[in-house]
């Protein structure tokens, strides 16, 4: 018999979660604030659901796609939240991106009730949470695991287990923030090659093929090139992972130099106003400062 399974968060990427799971035969309570996104799940099969509790009392295992830990913590234990309608043995997987102490946090109470905490934040853009093809980094109890793993199929196709509850977390971290280093390094050098006077589609070109290559360089380049900083998470929301690794590196006392710079230019390209662009739009920190611009020269 299939679990019963709770969705709450149908934003970009949690619509066509939530969707995959109900098409893959779960039977599916949702919630979300806003109507529209419930009533085209309702149109595909779930059940909406009053509430984040009334979803989590209809539910072995209730799953969530938000945007940070203030609305995760909320949504568990705020007013008619899930924490006031799960059980003994019912299983919470977090499916958003939040911080990794937090998590800890989150886990140490639910782990009180007698509830099984996963952290599973995922990546890949809103075409593959579409397709089902999703890479999951999975942290928590490995029998809970297993046991919602055909749910997890539903959603991703490369779920790695990586051990113990907040793992999940903290490997979404290592993997963002070596995506934000490598794009504030982008963001200080393109400027400077153009400033000494070399073609920004040459130099590209070239980065984007060489040994100086990134999934940051491969991904903007191209936006850059023609001046579209849109496509891609915008800088304001993504910031969570900067603010996730800078209190580790407090609470924890370890020291980290190249993300500390790197934080520098996200912070100069967020008090310019850039918040709502991709993170490509930092490179306009660096253009201001240089008077240049890495754009496409016209003829």
């Amino acid at each position: 018999m299939k679990p019963k399974v709770g969705f709450i968060g149908l934003g970009e990427m949690g619509k066509w979660m939530a969707i995959n799971v109900v098409k893959a035969g779960f039977p599916l309570t949702v919630f979300d604030i806003r109507p529209d996104p419930v009533k085209e799940l309702a149109e595909n099969g779930a059940v909406p659901g009053e509430n984040p509790a009334d979803v989590a009392r209809k539910s072995d295992c209730v799953m969530m796609s938000l945007p940070d830990t203030q609305v995760v913590e909320t949504v568990i234990f705020g007013e008619n939240g899930i924490f006031q309608g799960l059980f003994p043995g019912s299983i919470v997987v977090d499916l958003s991106t939040i911080h990794y102490l937090a998590t800890l946090r989150i886990e140490e109470e639910l782990r009180a009730k007698g509830v099984i905490f996963i952290d599973a934040p995922v990546s890949g853009m809103e075409a593959r949470a579409k397709e089902g093809t999703l890479t999951m980094m999975v942290g928590g109890d490995p029998g809970a695991v297993e046991k919602i793993r055909p749910v997890l199929d539903a959603i991703g196709n490369n779920i790695v287990y990586m051990g113990k509850s907040g793992n999940g977390q903290l490997t979404k971290l290592v993997n963002q923030l070596l995506f934000n280093i490598s794009a504030a390094a982008m963001a200080e050098i393109l400027p400077m090659a153009v400033k000494l006077g070399l073609d920004p589609e040459a130099v590209c070109r070239i980065v984007t093929t060489g040994t100086g290559r990134t999934f940051a360089l491969e991904f903007f380049t191209p936006y850059i090139l023609e001046n579209n900083f849109k496509p891609g998470y915008p800088l304001a929301s993504a910031y969570k992972d900067m603010e996730s690794a800078a209190e580790i590196s407090s609470r924890k006392r370890i020291p980290l130099p190249v993300f500390a710079a790197a934080m520098q230019t996200y912070q100069l390209a967020l008090t310019q106003g850039l918040g709502k662009e991709n993170k490509g739009a930092m490179i306009k920190v660096w253009e201001k400062a240089l008077g240049v611009e890495v754009r496409k020269r016209r003829s």
